[in-house]
């Protein structure tokens, strides 16, 4: 029987857009992403969620805590739903690593390219992929919500695609945003991408 992954990247930030957070501790929702995590919920409340999985980061945490209250669940934490590993790049400002060759090289071949001391997109790509077939296995038939970070959605997406990762920037994965995969035997689908909580 098929399952459906919900992917859901966390919601916003006060550091979105301003600071490459990764796994640094501390990172928290915004005001308005409390918001946009509560509409999140109150729009996800049409599917029955066997489970609602989560990265163990705070702000995947905090936005996966309002979706399975709604559920009347338990948040789970899946670490291979974990940000990338971007080791000594996480905390530095987007316009501190602008014009750095590795940070250059990063964004055009995220298929080979890695942050110093981190984690490969394609790296993170294999975890998803492992994630994936688990738990299509583990809820065969049934619905799960699995909250986690833009890149890793990215990569999970791309798998299902048949896309490089090197094409990261060719689609978006906004904060709160929703994205469906149909899973089976057969292999995966992508049913919808980057959707708002409506």
């Amino acid at each position: 029987m098929d399952s459906v992954l919900v992917l859901l990247r966390h919601a916003s930030h006060d550091r979105l857009g301003s600071v490459l957070c990764g796994r640094m501790p501390g990172v928290t929702l915004s005001e308005a992403g409390r918001r946009e995590a509560d509409a999140l919920a109150l729009a996800l409340r049409r599917h029955r969620f066997a489970a609602v999985l989560s990265s163990p980061l705070e702000r995947a945490l905090e936005t996966a805590a309002a979706i399975a209250a709604s559920q009347a669940l338990a948040v789970e934490v899946e670490e291979d739903l974990n940000e990338l590993d971007l080791g000594a790049w996480a905390g530095r400002r987007f316009e501190d690593l602008r014009g750095d060759p590795a940070w250059d090289l990063w964004n055009s071949a995220r298929s080979h390219a890695r942050p110093p001391g981190g984690e490969s997109m394609t790296e993170a790509q294999v975890r998803m992929t492992r994630c994936i077939e688990r738990l299509r296995r583990r809820y065969a038939g049934r619905t799960v919500a699995l909250v986690s970070h833009a890149d890793v959605i990215k990569a999970a997406l791309s798998h299902a695609l048949g896309l490089s990762v090197d094409f990261h920037a060719r689609f978006e994965i906004a904060p709160a945003s929703r994205s469906v995969l149909i899973a089976g035997e057969w292999g995966l689908k992508v049913h919808s991408m980057n959707e708002a909580a409506e």
